[in-house]
Formats: C-alpha cells, structure tokens, sequence
C-alpha cells in the first residue's frame, strides 16, 4: 500500500467531530432547573458529573452536566445558588470550560482557586436550603459538603426524585447494547472462578454481601462486555453477590446473546430491572438488610442512595473497597499476553500512521480531523479494532496546551510549523491500548526541543524505575517531573492512570499521581506520560504503557519490582536534544528504539515506504 492511500473511508466510524455543547440553551435550562428546585423548597442544588454507578465516562442520557451547562468535559462539578451558577473543573479542562460554557450565566472556577465545599461554605447564605440528588453521590463525596454546610449553617436535603431528569426535554435513551460473553481465551480465568474467589474475600472480611456497582467491575466478574457507554465495551448494570449462593445481575434478559444467560446459571440469577436499576436492586437487598446483615457497598461507586437504605432497613451498610478492585487490577497471564499482542498489533498501526503523516504533510496542508480519520483508518486496518479507547485528543498549535482537547468541525485547526499532538488508543478483544506521541511538524524550535527532551527524561526515568514491594503511584510520580521540576516547570496532571484489559481505558486503584496511595502490584497496568502545556502556544506529552513485573537484583535485600514497557511506536528523535541525556537515558533510547524495530518491523517489513521510515526512526540516537 501506498502511504498517499489511506486504508478507511473519508470519514471515521467511532468518533464524531460534531460539536454536541449547547452553551447558547443553558440560561434556559438553569432557569428551568431553579424553578424545579423552588418546587421541592431548595434555593440551590449540588450537581457532580456522575450517574448513579459513578463512573468516570457517561452515556449521552446520563450526562446532566453537558447537558445544562455545555460543559463536555470527563470531570466537573455544578453548584446552583440563587441566581448564580458555579462550574468547578481542573486544570485539563479550564480553556474547554470557558469555551463550552456562556459567562453571563456561568462562572467557571478552577479547583486550584477553590473546591466546591469550601466555595458553597463562602458564597451561600446562612440558612440556605440546598439540595441534591443521593444517586449521584457516593459518602465519601457528599461528606465534605456536610461538613461545609455544618460550619455555615446550611441544610442539605436529599430531593426525592432527580430534578435535572424531571425538566430534560429529548433526553436520548438509556443505552441497551447486546451483551456478549468475553471467553476464557480472553478473560483467563472462568466466571466460576472469580466469582468462587469473590466469595471467599465476603467470607474473610465477615461481609454478607456485596452491591457490585463499578461497571467494570461487573464485567470483569461474569466475563461479559457490551457497549453502554461509547468507546468503553461494558453493560451498566448492577450485581448484588452474597456470601453464599448465587449472584443476581440485573439486566433486560433479552439484551443477553443466545446461550450466554445459560452460561452464567451455575453462579447467577438475571433479574430484569424492567427500567429502574437502583429499585430492582434495593428490592433485592431488602430481606437480607431486614435479618440485620452486613453488606459492602464499593466506597468509589456505591451511591449513598443504597447505604440509606440498607439502614433504614435495619442492615448494616459496610463502605470500603470492593474486593473485585485488586483483582482486576492484577492481570493474569492470559491478560497480560493479550495486552502484549494489542500493542504490537496497535505499534503497527501508529507506524504506519506516522510514516503517512510525515509524507502527506509535505504534499498538503492536514487539519487535526484529517488525521484523526487517517489513524482511526490505519487501526480499522488491523481487522481487530472493535471501537476506539476513547476520543482521539489530536491538538495542533495552542490546541496540544489542553489535555483534555477534542476536535470538532467548529474547533479544527490545521497542522502548522512546531508541534502536534496525538492522544489516542484502541479496543481490541485482547487488550486496550493508549498512546501518545508529540510530533515535530515542518521545524521546531530549540525550546520546544529542549521542553520536549526534558518530558523525555520522565518517561526514561519512570520505565526505568526499580522499587520495593509497597511502594505507591505516588511515591514515584516525582521521578517523571524531576527534570522539569529543575528547569522550575510542572504538569498539572497524574503522571498515569490504571488501564483495563478491553475494559476502561481508565482503571484504578493503582495510579502514578500525587494521589496514588495504591501499592503497585504485579499484573497491574499503568501508564508513563508526563506532559508540559503553555497556554496558547503548544503542548508537549509522551505516553507508553507500562505493566508491573517483579525485578530480581543480585544481592538484594527486599522483594523488588520494576516496569516493562508494552508500548511500541517511534517517539521523534528530531525532536530530542542529546546533550541533554545522560549515558542511561541514551542507552535506554536506543534499546527501546531496537526493540521498537524489532517488533514492528516485521509487520510492515512488505510496505517499502513504511519499513524504511520505521527504520529511520528507530535508528541509535
């Protein structure tokens, strides 16, 4: 093939480039939002980005906050007090925030200015009434507003029935995607067994039950994915297991593939929610919240919804961590195997990316949408792509500064001289893969090669890392900012998040942050992509994924772990001062780069173009 050909359509199949905020409604909105809460007699309203599993991504008829306020973005939080609206966003999404929202009536604050509690604590008035939805909270989220509202005199009330929901005139309809078996081939382990050792973890920590609430976390239990939520291949659903006896999952029975309800009989009873997930679940905790029973809620999912009432049924609500966390976190052989596979399969398809970006650029003039198709097209390519991980972040010039940017028809700007940006990953039945690269278009300048090599030494300095068992993402964060600390710069974001395996593209506990207090685990994956961002200018950032292995050192004292690199793709020599590296780091370069061009090379070794561009790319620096 060609590198003018492209192996796709002109258009992508997996990601819209239609801008869906409506900032130009949300007066409208809120007005109609304040007039529903006068009804319930509450002059204000707290508002989280969430649904009431609380996961991180949300289909479009959950997404209340983009919704009201324009605001798209995957973090955020609204407080309504009196005739003023407050939208709280961090530092990824605080140009997005002003760009998708209308100033007259909606002030964005930055979480680096002032969190939410303590701005409903200041600018509240004593007595006030506020209210909130207690689906959307978990308790450990709504605890600080308590504790604001108790020192000013405020009063929270739990409303009876979603106020948001009550005025969304044309809100899309709640997902119902075929849900389809995830086979051991895939899985590693049998749902039988899982579902034994989840069991066993109830039966250790004296729990009666547990309420599965993360949509992962369901998944991952009975082997089974489907796609409720766009680019993440799960059904959201509940699951309520008791220490002994069989689980219930509460989904539409005829959503389920043929001869998948029979697969999971042995361990579980499909019970239909028939519209109302969270009444089809409390009908199921009553008569075992009735006898008193102990029952473990998720501490970063259950709704408080479920606490309240497990209590005011006379049971016991447990809030810790959901012992299915560590255990998918931990990836088996068969995963871990899987994952490897993706990302070769996925490197080839970003090579081959690469070497047409670098081409077509010199005959044409390429806009962030072109190459979003363009790489989409190159994975579609591979015939496993089942969806992509997430919306390409693909940022030319001042649009790399955001790291959260995603490209419309109103926003898309063209390739131009510096740097451009690529965030992006696929979903495979084997494993997900997320990468990014910064790549050199025309000429770059020597600060942005000096800027660039400093986020380099991140990368090196945490693939490189050895630790000892018990060491936390946070503990190691640091290294990936050392350089930049030095030159006096920062990134305002976690060094890595946890991923999945064909699950969330985001994954916890285990995180590399400031506030990864999660001990780092074999199997565990993560990934490496420290960042730098001016505003306005340019944006710098470097991914690879990287999977907890055990480190045996010679004469060591303690049990030590180290990283290996799953990521396979060139990062831009052009862009890299080597002065700037020391021996290891050099050293570490030209390994990755060969074994870059060992595994990719291969697959492309019959495209001439694309193998004698890999080959230039991964040459010793």
């Amino acid at each position: 093939m060609s590198l003018t050909q492209q192996p796709a359509a002109s258009s992508a199949r997996f990601q819209s480039f239609t801008e869906t905020s409506e900032p130009d409604q949300a007066a409208i909105r809120l007005a109609a939002l304040r007039a529903e809460l006068l009804k319930h007699g509450v002059s204000g309203l707290l508002l989280p980005r969430a649904d009431i599993f609380q996961g991180e991504y949300l289909p479009p008829s959950e997404d209340r906050l983009a919704w009201l306020t324009g605001f798209t973005g995957s973090a955020g939080f609204a407080i309504l007090l009196g005739a003023r609206t407050a939208l709280f966003v961090d530092g990824r999404y605080t140009v997005q925030a002003h760009e998708q929202t209308d100033p007259k009536v909606v002030e964005v604050v930055r979480l680096a200015d002032a969190s939410p509690d303590d701005w409903l604590a200041r600018e509240a008035a004593s007595g006030a009434r506020i209210g909130y939805d207690a689906s959307l909270f978990t308790a450990r989220g709504l605890k600080r507003f308590e504790r604001a509202a108790a020192e000013a005199g405020l009063t929270l009330v739990a409303l009876p029935q979603d106020p948001v929901g009550t005025i969304w005139q044309g809100r899309p309809a709640a997902p119902a995607t075929t849900v389809v078996d995830h086979p051991p081939e895939f899985a590693g382990e049998r749902a039988e067994d899982k579902f034994a050792r989840v069991q066993a973890a109830l039966k250790t920590a004296r729990l009666d039950a547990l309420v599965v609430s993360e949509g992962p976390a369901v998944n991952w239990l009975f082997n089974i994915r489907a796609g409720d939520v766009p680019h993440l291949p799960i059904l959201r659903a509940f699951a309520f297991v008791p220490q002994t006896g069989k689980a219930m999952l509460f989904v539409d029975p005829t959503r389920l593939e043929p001869g998948l309800a029979a697969r999971l009989a042995p361990i579980c009873t499909i019970t239909s929610p028939e519209g109302d997930d969270a009444a089809a679940l409390e009908a199921a905790l009553l008569p075992l919240a009735q006898k008193g029973a102990r029952i473990r809620l998720d501490e970063e999912s259950g709704a408080i919804r479920f606490s309240r009432f497990i209590e005011s049924a006379g049971g016991r609500a447990d809030y810790g961590r959901d012992p299915i966390a560590l255990m998918k976190a931990q990836k088996n052989a068969t995963e871990i195997a899987g994952t490897r596979a993706a990302h070769i399969r996925d490197g080839a398809a970003m090579v081959k990316f690469l070497a047409w970006l670098e081409e077509a650029q010199t005959r044409r003039v390429l806009t962030e949408i072109d190459t979003v198709i363009a790489l989409e097209g190159f994975r579609r390519g591979t015939n496993a792509l089942v969806d992509i991980a997430f919306p390409s972040i693909s940022g030319a010039g001042p649009h790399a500064a955001m790291p959260h940017y995603r490209v419309s028809e109103a926003s898309n700007l063209p390739l131009s001289e510096g740097l451009y940006l690529i965030d992006s990953g696929g979903q495979y039945r084997d494993g997900t893969t997320d990468i990014t690269r910064t790549i050199m278009i025309g000429e770059a300048t020597e600060e942005m090669k000096r800027l660039f090599t400093l986020v380099l030494k991140g990368v090196i300095a945490i693939s490189r890392a050895v630790f000892p068992r018990g060491t936390s993402g946070a503990q190691l964060d640091s290294f990936a900012r050392h350089a930049l600390w030095q030159a006096g710069l920062d990134f305002d974001h976690g060094t890595g998040h946890g991923v999945g395996a064909y699950l969330s593209v985001h994954e916890g506990p285990q995180r590399l942050a400031k506030t990864g207090t999660e001990p780092l685990l074999p199997g565990m994956i993560l990934s490496n992509e420290p960042g730098y961002y001016r505003e306005g200018a340019f944006g710098i950032r470097i991914e690879n994924l990287i999977i907890v292995e055990e480190r045996e050192i010679a004469g060591a004292e303690r049990a030590m772990l180290g990283f290996e690199t799953i990521t396979f793709c060139p990062i831009d020599r052009r862009l890299i001062l080597p002065a700037l590296l020391d021996a290891g780091e050099r050293a570490w370069l030209d390994a990755y780069h060969a074994e870059v061009l060992a595994k990719i090379g291969p697959l492309v070794q019959d495209e001439r173009e694309v193998a004698r561009f890999l080959s230039r790319a991964c040459a010793p620096l």
